[in-house]
Formats: C-alpha cells, structure tokens, sequence
C-alpha cells in the first residue's frame, strides 16, 4: 500500500543548504522593517489564496505607493510572490524560500554542544 502523497512528498526539505549569506541577508533586511514583517506575516497567515495589493494597502492604511514599495521590497527578497488575476495583483508568501531562509538559520543548530540544544 502506497502512503499518501503529503506523507511522502517534502519539497520545502529538499532545497536544505542552497541558500547563501548574500541571500539571508537579503531576506532578513527585507524583514528588518516594522510594515514589511507585518506585511509578510499576514501573507503567511492567507496561505497560497494571497490578498491583492489594493486590499494589503486597505488592510495596514498605507497609501498604494507605499504599500507597493515594501511589497517591491519583499519580492525583490524573495520572500513573497505575485500573479494576476483580472486588473488585480495577488501577491502570497513564498513558503520555500521561507522554509531555505529558516533551514538556513537552523542549518547548524547546536552544533557546538554535541547537538543538544
């Protein structure tokens, strides 16, 4: 009997160890700024649906050129990603590039205490 395929298939662990400083860094600057965290948080809440950027906009109070500089900010990072749907722009959290930025902060977790942390 065959497991199902969400107990078999793992493909955010399969990209450990790909991730660069220059990347991290990238990625953790983008993070490094009070609109952008909450920005980025609640696309991570929203799942793969994603908000339009009209609604992020709405949501934080933020004028629309100011929301689409963080968001600019954010995919320029890596972190988020966008599509169109009709004249609006989705834009959702890239949970792989989260899930190599979190693996790479972890990467050598312990380590140093014979991996007991």
């Amino acid at each position: 009997m065959l497991a199902p395929a969400h107990l078999t298939f793992s493909p955010y662990f399969d990209i450990i160890g790909n991730m660069k400083n220059n990347d991290a860094v990238k990625a953790l600057g983008a993070l490094a700024q009070e609109s952008r965290l909450e920005v980025f948080r609640l696309l991570v809440r929203k799942g793969s649906p994603g908000m339009a950027a009209g609604e992020l906009s709405d949501h934080f109070g933020l004028p629309p050129a100011t929301m689409s500089f963080h968001l600019k900010e954010l995919s320029n990072a890596g972190l988020i990603s966008s599509r169109r749907e009709s004249r609006s722009i989705i834009y959702s959290a890239n949970y792989a590039h989260m899930q190599e930025l979190l693996s790479f902060l972890l990467e050598n977790c312990c380590a140093d205490n014979g991996g007991k942390c």
